[in-house]
């Protein structure tokens, strides 16, 4: 069974630190992308991250770009999004999710495309 959890979120104040962890098992770590999306109250949800544990690149939606950093730890079989300089327009609950991909990726894929979903952490950026 695949199962992603989700840690670290909450309540931090504009210029802060946190972060996440996804700790996953149940599939093979190694051959799947794994991705942090978001979304805030009353949007959609959006790409954030994500880490090709098949190649080992790494992917940034523009406005994480320089802020935002995603490693993934194979002996734990976990995936970190370490963010920097938070702003409050980066409040939401940030999911983690993977997809089936042992050749790695062209593109950040859409939520859509994703195979498996954590159930999310809350996180509040205080201005």
């Amino acid at each position: 069974e695949v199962q992603l959890v989700e840690s670290g979120g909450g309540l931090v104040q504009a210029g802060g630190s946190l972060r996440l962890s996804c700790a996953t098992s149940g599939f093979t770590f190694n051959t799947y992308t794994i991705g942090w999306f978001r979304q805030a109250p009353g949007k959609g949800r959006e790409g954030v991250s994500f880490i090709s544990n098949s190649d080992g690149r790494t992917y940034y939606a523009d406005s994480m770009k320089g802020r935002f950093t995603i490693s993934s730890d194979n002996a734990k079989n976990t995936v970190y999004l370490q963010m920097n300089s938070l702003k409050p327009e980066d409040t939401a609950v940030y999911y983690c999710a993977i997809l089936n991909s042992p050749f790695g990726i062209e593109t950040m894929p859409p939520s859509s495309g994703m195979d498996y979903w954590g159930k999310g952490t809350l996180v509040t950026v205080s201005s």
